[in-house]
């Protein structure tokens, strides 16, 4: 194996182990919640169990759009861990095609590759949570995950 294909293999795994560190932290703060708050009351205990599990997180990180050059905007992401996964949660019914467009958008944005769309106001945390990985466009991105 080269040098390269392992600290590809030592990368992925690393956030492979970042986001289920994550869903952990989003299980223990639906376990003790439940469904039906607000989304920034899930933002702050989610920081608080991340906090407490020792991950290390930011939140509200500016993402900057440019268009052409010039920055036109900014957003803001709930929580990116790691430096590695942008995390967006949601407290809706059900989920809307825009929010994968949103999360997919931050990605193209920031340097993290992977992103976890959570949404906490179902009964079981597991039937809202979707990964997203944003695909490479070259084969000299430093950590393809498109396969």
């Amino acid at each position: 194996m080269s040098t390269d294909q392992t600290t590809q293999d030592a990368s992925l795994a690393e956030i492979n182990a970042t986001t289920q560190r994550v869903i952990g932290c989003a299980i223990e703060v639906h376990r003790q919640l439940g469904p039906g708050l607000l989304e920034q009351t899930y933002e702050t205990a989610m920081c608080i169990e991340l906090q407490a599990c020792g991950v290390p997180y930011e939140r509200q990180p500016a993402i900057m759009i440019e268009y052409k050059g010039k920055r036109i905007g900014e957003h803001r992401a709930d929580l990116v861990v790691a430096g590695a996964v942008v995390v967006e949660l949601k407290s809706v019914e059900r989920f809307d095609p825009v929010f994968a467009a949103q999360i997919l958008t931050y990605l193209r944005c920031t340097g993290p590759r992977v992103g976890l769309l959570i949404n906490f106001s179902g009964r079981v945390l597991r039937t809202g949570i979707r990964r997203f990985i944003l695909s490479c466009e070259t084969a000299l991105c430093p950590l393809c995950l498109c396969g």
